[in-house]
């Protein structure tokens, strides 16, 4: 019979495999596609798969000569960060006034709001489309600053709601007695309060930025064009070419991996800020 503590140990133990394996299971393909970037192309269509090879980084150099990695490296980071920036703009001021302005059609709006994730991209592909060709936003980077502005702009009003609802409303109405105006109650006092919210709706607009490949690959063709759009072009008539589309793969995937993996504590904490009491 096993004492109390050698059962908890054992417990503990059996999770810590689990959680390993699990780990290891979703690295996996991350894991090989790294490895088949080093490849040629006859090696990663081997079959079976080939576990030793003689490295290359004939894919790499490729890459960066005919295809112009920075420049599409450079639209993803501005479209990122320009979206971000934009989506902060309209949500905090639209979850200021949600939070400490309720009426009775509040609750109603959010869950609206948030009902609209729920519609297919290639639902509203064409008016969009339209729009942005009578516009003269086709293959520019502001039509994907709005329309990425737009897709997250529900989830990041949520989030800030979230953080701002369980701010005290004291500190704002001690703000008001000292003759604060609303933009001095948002600036100087709720955004300090909740920068780690903020800080992890910012986090989340960037990654969700970074992954968007509908509207990139439908609305440019070369100017504007982001690194999923990069990572498309390794698909053609002629074939899929394995080992150059693992190489940009991992070159699109290990900006945003590295960054998640350094701000992953400010992210989880920001996600999970108000949940536990």
């Amino acid at each position: 019979m096993l004492t109390l503590k050698q059962t908890r140990r054992v417990h503990s133990a059996l999770i810590g495999l689990i959680a390993w394996a699990i780990a290891l299971l979703l690295f996996f393909p991350i894991f090989w596609m790294v490895l088949t970037s080093f490849k040629t192309e006859i090696d990663a269509f081997a079959s079976p798969p080939q576990f030793i090879f003689h490295p290359t980084l004939d894919n790499y150099l490729h890459i960066q000569e005919r295809s112009g990695y920075l420049r599409f490296a450079w639209n993803s980071i501005t479209i990122a960060l320009g979206s971000t920036v934009l989506g902060l703009l309209f949500a905090i001021p639209a979850a200021y006034s949600m939070a400490f302005h309720p009426t009775h059609r509040t609750k109603g709006t959010l869950l609206w709001m948030l009902s609209t994730k729920m519609l297919p991209p290639v639902g509203v592909l064409v008016p969009i489309y339209l729009l942005a060709k009578q516009f003269g936003l086709l293959d520019s980077r502001i039509a994907l600053i709005v329309i990425y502005t737009l897709i997250n702009l529900p989830i990041m009003v949520w989030m800030i709601y979230t953080y701002f609802k369980d701010i005290p409303r004291d500190i704002l109405e001690a703000a008001r007695m000292d003759g604060a105006s609303t933009l001095q109650e948002i600036v100087r006092v709720l955004l300090p309060i909740s920068k780690g919210g903020i800080a992890s709706t910012v986090l989340l607009s960037l990654i969700l930025c970074w992954n968007e490949a509908f509207w990139s690959l439908n609305l440019t063709s070369s100017q504007a064009a982001p690194l999923t759009a990069l990572i498309a072009s390794y698909s053609s008539p002629e074939g899929l070419f394995w080992a150059k589309l693992s190489a940009v793969s991992t070159l699109a995937c290990a900006p945003i991996v590295i960054f998640g993996w350094i701000s992953q504590k400010q992210l989880v904490r920001g996600l999970s800020f108000g949940a536990v009491k």
